[in-house]
């Protein structure tokens, strides 16, 4: 069944992603009811209300509907359309316009535009982004659209950790389906918790920081050494990455002693606001290493606090103080 067309669309919006999708599937139904011949975009330098005026105006030799789609309307003025709006009204037969407009804060569609879309009939369409509170919902929405099932604290960890751009989330969640094997067909979606998120879309600073801290807490001193190198040598800072490190043990020590005031551990687990997954880990690490030697860690890591914030050595110093201050802690 051949759609209907009007003879006006606007399509705009902050959901930038939502529009080029929106343009996308325009113009694979005009080639496949037209053909290539049947289709003219103006876009770039060619996309102005005068040369889109004109091109209404043109007499044309084209088999079938013609359609025009227009980009970038989001930079037009309401003084610079005259010919445009004229052009709009009167509207040539089996032909289709479509105007797109990416908008962002005041940059928007001007209001010309609009009501010469209505008044000559045509659809407008916003394609507005969805507000911050809602995103969580909106990822869990969109994640099973590609094979993944998304825990709330998942999708929270993502928006977190990729920010509020909708295209951007769409892209991580692609990744996501990449990486942890979305399902596909009639096969249920692949479950992803947080601590997957956090692993695959942290950025690289943070998680090879967090790296460094369950490192340290595990009693691996080769490879929290590593994960200290590397994040220097990226020009990551002693007092941040001491932050991590400070952070986990002191979480540590809480957990060891509700551990040892006779708590079970489901009952310290649902204490911590953190994957399921991690939690154990954590509880398991606290149990083994016990809150007198943790207590006797942190003062270790304070010592190397107070010397990364100038009550001590600096530069190359401050590197050996640090790397002292692990092997320190892990032989503990």
């Amino acid at each position: 069944m051949t759609p209907a067309f009007k003879p006006v669309y606007l399509i705009h919006g902050a959901e930038h992603g939502r529009v080029a999708e929106r343009r996308a599937r325009l113009r694979l139904l005009a080639e496949q009811q037209s053909g290539a011949q049947g289709l003219e975009l103006l876009e770039g330098d060619r996309a102005t209300p005068d040369t889109v005026a004109a091109t209404l105006n043109a007499m044309t030799f084209a088999i079938g509907r013609r359609f025009i789609i227009v980009d970038g309307v989001e930079r037009w003025k309401d003084k610079d359309l005259d010919a445009l709006v004229a052009a709009i009204a009167q509207m040539p037969p089996d032909t289709t316009v479509a105007f797109f407009a990416r908008e962002e804060g005041r940059v928007r569609a001007p209001q010309r535009l609009h009501d010469a879309v209505r008044d000559a009939g045509g659809d407008i369409a916003a394609e507005d982004g969805v507000k911050p509170w809602e995103l969580p919902k909106w990822v869990i929405a969109r994640g099973r659209e590609v094979g993944l099932e998304l825990a709330p604290d998942a999708a929270r960890a993502l928006v977190k950790n990729v920010g509020e751009r909708q295209q951007r989330l769409l892209r991580e969640l692609e990744k996501l389906a990449l990486d942890a094997g979305a399902a596909t067909g009639d096969e249920p979606p692949q479950p992803i918790d947080a601590e997957l998120v956090d692993e695959l879309t942290a950025p690289s600073a943070e998680r090879r920081a967090w790296a460094l801290a369950e490192a340290l807490l595990a009693g691996e001193p080769e490879t929290a050494i590593r994960a200290l190198l590397t994040l220097r040598m990226q020009g990551e800072r002693l007092p941040g990455l001491v932050y991590w490190m400070t952070n986990r043990l002191r979480e540590a020590h809480r957990v060891a002693e509700a551990l040892e005031r006779g708590e079970s551990a489901a009952q310290v687990k649902r204490t911590l606001r953190m994957p399921s997954r991690a939690a154990d880990r954590l509880i398991a690490d606290a149990r083994r290493v016990g809150a007198e030697r943790l207590r006797a860690a942190i003062c270790v890591i304070a010592d190397l606090e107070l010397a990364s914030r100038g009550g001590g050595v600096g530069g190359a110093g401050e590197d050996a103080r640090a790397l002292l201050a692990i092997r320190e802690v892990t032989s503990l």
